[in-house]
């Protein structure tokens, strides 16, 4: 086709999770909840780390810095996805379909460093101790961080090039609840099969290199603390445990998609929900279960906002956020309140 002679579509439209509308109804409430309960629950991970000075070291660093990436990750099409819910038809702009593309794979690419970035610091804490406060330094663990953000962005970018000047000229239905690239690029008024092969091999490259990287600097640390003593050999796997359980919920939807980029099963809507919902929900839980600092670093912060806050309705909110992510006792009628709280906004 004369890509000079054609009119680029305003819109696409998104067909969302299902066409039942009491499901949309039971899924509006539901993912209402769920995109509170992950914005508070990350950003009380942020603070902890934040206002505690014993966790002003890289491991803490990091872990705040994937709260946040779990914030954006959850933020750039729930709400969307969450409005869609309740109204017809669902539609989004040229420019926002773009800008969820972008944003999509600046968080996903950024996090897949970040997880890399991680375990390389638990690599050097297991396997080289004595050198640890040396090899992983202030300046080491920022500069971590920001390549993390910094190849996300980069990833992003070259994803968004080839995409961006695509001639849309007429098909704009998107058999999901956000902007999906691997379904964008099919709609192109144009032969896709050069586009479809560089984002495979752009995502794939990085997707895989990452993937790669986590499985040797695990498979090493277990080989390491098989040396270990009893108690350090319990503390490794106690950390070691939660990572990998962070890796695989991360990389598991990831490499399933992947694996059939461009054929559309149902499953692809459920692992893509699970991605950018569940998982951001789930990493506070993990990480904060089996970590003895990070619980009293909580149990701190709740007893300053008990001195020093004034309103009783701040402190329940975050006695009710570190109950949650503590296991402590949560019946159910103790939802109501932090629901109505996050309602207001």
């Amino acid at each position: 086709m004369d890509q000079g002679n054609y009119s680029r579509v305003a819109e696409f439209v998104l067909l969302g999770l299902c066409s039942s509308w009491k499901l949309q109804y039971f899924f509006f409430v539901l993912f209402n909840f769920l995109y509170i309960a992950i914005v508070l629950g990350n950003l009380l991970i942020v603070l902890t780390v934040i206002s505690e000075p014993a966790l002003h070291t890289p491991m803490y660093i990091m872990l705040g810095n994937l709260s946040v990436l779990d914030v954006f990750l959850a933020t750039y099409a729930t709400p969307k996805m969450i409005h869609d819910f309740l109204y017809e038809p669902k539609t989004i702009s040229f420019e926002g379909c773009m800008a969820q593309i972008f944003l999509l794979h600046v968080f996903a690419g950024g996090e897949m460093v970040l997880l890399v970035a991680m375990a390389y610091d638990r690599y050097v804490a297991i396997c080289k101790p004595l050198h640890y406060t040396t090899i992983m330094n202030l300046y080491k663990c920022t500069g971590l961080v920001v390549g993390s953000w910094v190849i996300g962005i980069m990833h992003s970018l070259s994803q968004l090039a080839f995409t961006i000047n695509l001639p849309f000229c007429g098909p704009n239905i998107v058999d999901s609840y956000y902007c999906d690239l691997t379904l964008v690029i099919k709609l192109a008024c144009t032969d896709t099969y050069v586009p479809e092969l560089l984002m495979l091999l752009d995502s794939g490259l990085m997707g895989v290199t990452s993937f790669l990287l986590l499985l040797i600097s695990y498979t090493v640390i277990l080989i390491t603390v098989q040396h270990h003593s009893s108690v350090g050999r319990a503390k490794a796997h106690s950390i070691l445990t939660a990572h990998i359980t962070v890796v695989t919920l991360f990389f598991g939807p990831c490499i399933f998609i992947y694996a059939w980029p461009f054929s559309n099963f149902p499953v692809d809507k459920v692992l893509s929900v699970f991605s950018t919902v569940f998982t951001p929900i789930l990493n506070p839980i993990i990480y904060t279960l089996r970590n003895k600092e990070m619980k009293s670093a909580m149990h701190k912060l709740k007893t300053r906002y008990i001195n020093s806050q004034s309103s009783s309705y701040l402190i329940t909110v975050v006695q009710y956020l570190i109950q949650l992510l503590t296991l402590s006792i949560w019946p159910l009628e103790n939802w109501l309140p932090l629901y109505i709280f996050g309602g207001a906004f």
